[in-house]
């Protein structure tokens, strides 16, 4: 008698699949709609032997997810996989790992020999990246809860990198634009600033494909600007005339060190966007013009530039914006050498 089954036979009473089960999908759909008419009387409204069918419970799949993320991730109990990022070492299982396809090329391309497997993620070129929470997502979305603003970049930064998670991604960006306030927009500026583009600085500046933020660093570059053209403004109740006297700082005096500290091209597509509402266009003029000389002693100090504002006569003239700023290098004096 050949040992072999027979290829048209059912496994665990269900149609043949790998490991002798259909899908976890396939299996819940089929468990809910099992025929009991045959064991009770048609015309009968009562439970069969008085007993009724227990609904199904969720709370299983719940204390399985618990015990991969306690016994799995947290104190890597039976790991087969040793992963290395940084001075850090996880104990971690490769049926988990494959969750995250860049994980998944990189254990199917690592040379593996008897033992745990070993691998590496070199991260020297991404100080952004933190890894825990992305990496104890892949057991349990119980991670989400430990994302805060201080670490919500660098959450989002690892998720892209590993890819396949949408949920984390979509969460940890979230959290970044939440922690956007008048207190940590100077850092929030400082990181867009640090990010490869390319632009004109006439028009929200473009981010290439190589950031590892993926679609989330043009989201965030708009985000940033957005915070600062049209939210800081009404935050800062800058075109409130002021009550009385205060012995701290007003908020134009407060949006000036601001944009005092802001780059160039992100200063001029600011002071020149149709939705930066400080007043009218002499107002914006005489806002720029006070920005123009703070920046003078800070951040445009030493670069051999100058940035004038100009306020135009006539709508249109340049642009949506009757106030243009402008930059120009400033020409090196001549030394005449007497022979």
């Amino acid at each position: 008698m050949s040992s072999i089954p027979s290829t048209s036979s059912s496994i665990n009473g269900y149609s043949p699949h790998p490991n002798g089960s259909t899908s976890h999908s396939e299996v819940a759909a089929e468990a809910t709609s099992i025929d009991t008419s045959a064991s009770s009387p048609s015309s009968s409204s009562y439970p069969t032997n008085g007993y009724p069918q227990a609904p199904y419970q969720n709370s299983h799949n719940e204390e399985i997810v618990s015990h991969l993320y306690h016994s799995g991730f947290q104190t890597g109990n039976y790991a087969d996989t040793i992963l290395h990022v940084h001075q850090n070492v996880y104990r971690l299982h490769a049926i988990i790992l494959s969750r995250s396809p860049f994980l998944a090329h990189l254990m199917s391309t690592s040379p593996h020999t008897n033992g745990p497997r070993v691998i590496y993620v070199h991260l020297d070129q991404e100080p952004e990246v933190t890894q825990e929470v992305p990496l104890g997502y892949l057991y349990s979305a119980i991670s989400l809860n430990l994302i805060r603003p201080e670490n919500a970049r660098g959450v989002l930064a690892a998720g892209c990198l590993l890819s396949g998670m949408d949920e984390l991604c979509q969460y940890a960006y979230n959290v970044c634009r939440q922690s956007m306030s008048v207190e940590t927009i100077g850092g929030w500026v400082d990181f867009i600033d640090a990010l490869p583009s390319q632009t004109d600085g006439t028009t929200t500046p473009e981010l290439p494909s190589t950031s590892i933020f993926g679609q989330y660093a043009q989201r965030l570059r708009d985000d940033v600007f957005h915070f600062l053209v049209v939210t800081l403004p009404e935050v800062l109740e800058v075109q409130r005339a002021p009550q009385e006297p205060s012995s701290g700082p007003s908020g134009r005096d407060i949006l000036l060190q601001i944009y005092s500290r802001v780059p160039f091209e992100m200063f001029k597509s600011a002071i020149e966007s149709p939705t930066f509402i400080i007043g009218s266009d002499q107002a914006r003029f005489k806002f720029a013009k006070d920005a123009i000389e703070l920046r003078k002693r800070g951040i445009a100090r030493g670069l051999g530039a100058e940035e004038t504002v100009v306020l135009a006569f006539g709508q249109g003239t340049f642009g949506s914006s009757a106030v243009h700023i402008t930059r120009k290098m400033r020409k090196r004096p001549l030394w005449k050498v007497n022979s």
